[in-house]
C-alpha cells in the first residue's frame, strides 16, 4: 500500500504531525508513507527512515511568479512525480486551498481530509471525499490529524504508544557536538524568545528575571537564547546584559542546526513556536506558554513537559493582536514559569 500526506506547513503544524507516520508503520505492515512538504520545513523529515519519498513544494515563490518557467517547470515535476506513485490514499491534514489542489493533482481516488465544519478554507472540501469529523476528545492537534487517518484502518490511535521522531545527518549532529563541549560544564537551557505573532510573546522584563532566577538556582548552567530576527536579537542581547556571561546568544542556526542543538540541551522554554516542539520531539524537556493559543491543543505532552496559560477570561482567543496585550502577557509571571521548570526535577 502506497499512501500520501500532505502537511506542507508551518514548522509546528509539521511536527504535530509526525506521530501519523509512525501510526501508520503499526497499522500497516509494508506501508509506503510519501509526504509534500514546503521546501523551507524539509529539515524534519529528510532523514526520516519510514518516508519511502518526500516531495517538496514551493508555493511562497510559485505566488510570487505564477507564469514564470519555474513555476511551471516545478508544477510539471510535481504532478508527474505524484501520478507516478498511484497512491491508495492521499490524506490531507493542511486543509486549505493548496493541499486541495495537491491531492487533487496526485490522482487518487481516495482523498481524505478534515470535515468541512473545522477548515479555515472551506474551499478544501471539494477536493476531497472522504471527510472525517473530530470527536470531542480530540483536543490534541495531533490528535486530530491522527483521527483523520487512523478512521480508514480502524484502531484507535489512543490505545497506542506513537512518537514523531527528528533524525538529523552526521555532519550536523558532529557540528552540535563541537558546539556543545565549548559550553561550562553545567545544565544547559534554551530560550525561545519569537515567534510569529505579538500575541505569543512574552515580556522582555520576564524572560531577565527568569534568567536570573534559573542562574541562582542551577549554578553553574547556561543559557542560550535562540533568534531568528534583528528584534529577537536585541532582546536577547538585552537580556545577557542584564543577567551576564551565564547567558549567552546562539548563533543564527538554520532548522537542520538547530535540531541536535536541541537534542543536547536539559530544557527548553519559550511560548507556542516551532523550536519548543522540535525539542519535544527530540527527547528534550520543555517548558511552554500560551496566550492567544490553546495548551491544551498544541502544548507537548508527558511527564517532562510542562505548559502553562494565559490567566485571562479571553485567553486561546486566536487573535494576532490585541488592545490588552500588555495584561495577557504579564498574566503570565516568572513564578508560573519558574516553578515549571524547577517541577520538572532535571
Amino acid at each position: 500500500m502506497k499512501v500520501l500526506i500532505i502537511k506542507t506547513s508551518s514548522l509546528g503544524d509539521v511536527i504535530h504531525a509526525l506521530p501519523v507516520v509512525d501510526y501508520l508503520q503499526q497499522v500497516s505492515a509494508g506501508i509506503e508513507i510519501d509526504w509534500v512538504v514546503e521546501e523551507a520545513f524539509l529539515p524534519i523529515l529528510e532523514h526520516n527512515p519510514h518516508l519511502a519519498q518526500i516531495h517538496i513544494v514551493r508555493t511562497k515563490k510559485w505566488r510570487k511568479a505564477p507564469f514564470s518557467v519555474t513555476t511551471r517547470n516545478d508544477l510539471k515535476a510535481l504532478y508527474s512525480a505524484l501520478r507516478a506513485r498511484s497512491y491508495d490514499m492521499v490524506f490531507d491534514i493542511q486543509g486549505n486551498l493548496k493541499s486541495g489542489l495537491i491531492a487533487w493533482l496526485s490522482g487518487t481516488e481516495k482523498r481524505i481530509g478534515f470535515s468541512r465544519d473545522v477548515l479555515q478554507e472551506k474551499v478544501n472540501s471539494f477536493f476531497t471525499n472522504r471527510k472525517i469529523p473530530f470527536r470531542a476528545i480530540d483536543k490534541n492537534v495531533t490528535d486530530r490529524y491522527l483521527r483523520v487517518v487512523s478512521v480508514l484502518f480502524g484502531r484507535d490511535y489512543r490505545e497506542m504508544e506513537l512518537i514523531g521522531s527528528i533524525e538529523s545527518s552526521p555532519e550536523d549532529e558532529a557540528a552540535a557536538d563541537k558546539f556543545m563541549a565549548s559550553l561550562p560544564d553545567g545544565l544547559v537551557f534554551v530560550f525561545q524568545v519569537g515567534t510569529t505573532w505579538d500575541t505569543k510573546l512574552w515580556y522582555p522584563e520576564g524572560w531577565s528575571r527568569l534568567a536570573g532566577r534559573i542562574v541562582a538556582r542551577y549554578p553553574g548552567s547556561t543559557i542560550l537564547i535562540n533568534w531568528g530576527n534583528p528584534d529577537e536579537k536585541a532582546l536577547a542581547e538585552q537580556i545577557a546584559g542584564e543577567v551576564g556571561d551565564s547567558v549567552r546568544l546562539l548563533p543564527w542556526l538554520r532548522i537542520k542546526e538547530l535540531i541536535p542543538i536541541l537534542r543536547r540541551v536539559d530544557l527548553v522554554i519559550g511560548g507556542d513556536t516551532g523550536p519548543v516542539y522540535l525539542a519535544a520531539a527530540v527527547g528534550t524537556p520543555t517548558v511552554s506558554y500560551y496566550r492567544a493559543t490553546s495548551a491544551a491543543t498544541y502544548a507537548p505532552s508527558g511527564d517532562r513537559h510542562r505548559s502553562v496559560q494565559a490567566r485571562m477570561e479571553c485567553t486561546a482567543c486566536g487573535l494576532t493582536s490585541c488592545d490588552r496585550d500588555a495584561t495577557c502577557r504579564a498574566s503570565i509571571t516568572v513564578d508560573d514559569l519558574f516553578n515549571a521548570v524547577t517541577s520538572l526535577a532535571i
